[in-house]
């Protein structure tokens, strides 16, 4: 069995900016070598996104049955192929959302269900529409977000980039707490229930196997990522990262491009 001097029982990944490369690719044949040495020491990969659990299953097309993922920033985690959590936006917030969204036709809003994601028809264009659909690949067009019958896990809005942290202050003082904005910047909002992070999400995989934050490794590079990387016990922020986030995490990896993480992977798990 190969050694796995740090003790470490659980990897945690972002995926936009950090796992996956620029154009959304990675060393497959790499990375199925450290996973196998990752199993042999009984270490978990985890997947930790907000993207949509569909999407991300859809990258690892071989080996999405072997991983865990913690998908939407934390609103909805698979313990491998079991359901063990997802959030469920109460009607007031839902609607505060929308009420808020109305009164700034420059958002463009997408409602996040358990069953699909959302576009509105009219609010967002075919272009918006399609280039959502590459991080939810279960996505619909509705003419009203308010007759949707779905178990609403979060919003992602979208607003132009010079103004994302405008809006995040936005939403923060009109929901009051209801919802919580996140963002891992260029112009892209989530708005989650409170508490309910990617940190939160990897909490609730540690219990279930018995495990500790000590014992875990996140790489992160946005502001979605604070959370996870102070939660566990080692941490890398990516070259690419902003100095907010490189200054929350232990270590400065290589860049997404440069295959950071699983550079820094296989030093963690030696051949």
């Amino acid at each position: 069995m190969n050694p796995n001097p740090h003790n470490i029982q659980l990897v945690a990944v972002d995926m936009d900016g950090t796992f996956a490369r620029s154009d959304y690719t990675y060393d497959i044949p790499r990375f199925k070598d450290i996973l196998a040495r990752m199993a042999a020491v009984g270490c978990r990969f985890v997947v930790a996104s907000g993207n949509q659990y569909h999407q991300l299953r859809s990258l690892f097309p071989d080996d999405a049955h072997e991983l865990s993922f913690v998908a939407e920033n934390g609103a909805l985690v698979m313990d491998q192929e079991e359901l063990l959590f997802a959030a469920d936006i109460k009607e007031e917030a839902i609607m505060r959302v929308l009420s808020f969204c109305k009164e700034y036709p420059e958002i463009k809003n997408v409602m996040c269900g358990f069953n699909s994601a959302y576009c509105e028809r009219g609010k967002v264009s075919e272009d918006f529409f399609n280039l959502t659909n590459i991080y939810y690949h279960k996505l619909k067009w509705v003419d009203d977000f308010s007759q949707v019958d779905d178990r609403i896990l979060k919003f992602a809005p979208t607003v132009p980039v010079e103004k994302t942290t405008y809006y995040c202050e936005l939403f923060g003082e009109n929901l009051q707490g209801m919802l919580v904005p996140t963002s891992s910047g260029h112009g892209s909002i989530d708005l989650i229930i409170p508490g309910c992070h990617k940190a939160a999400g990897l909490q609730k995989l540690v219990q279930r196997w018995g495990i500790t934050p000590e014992q875990c490794v996140a790489f992160g590079d946005g502001g979605n990522d604070l959370e996870m990387l102070k939660y566990c016990g080692l941490s890398y922020a990516m070259a690419n990262a902003p100095d907010e986030i490189k200054k929350s995490a232990s270590y400065v990896c290589p860049s997404n491009d440069e295959d950071g993480v699983l550079v820094t992977l296989d030093k963690l798990f030696p051949k």
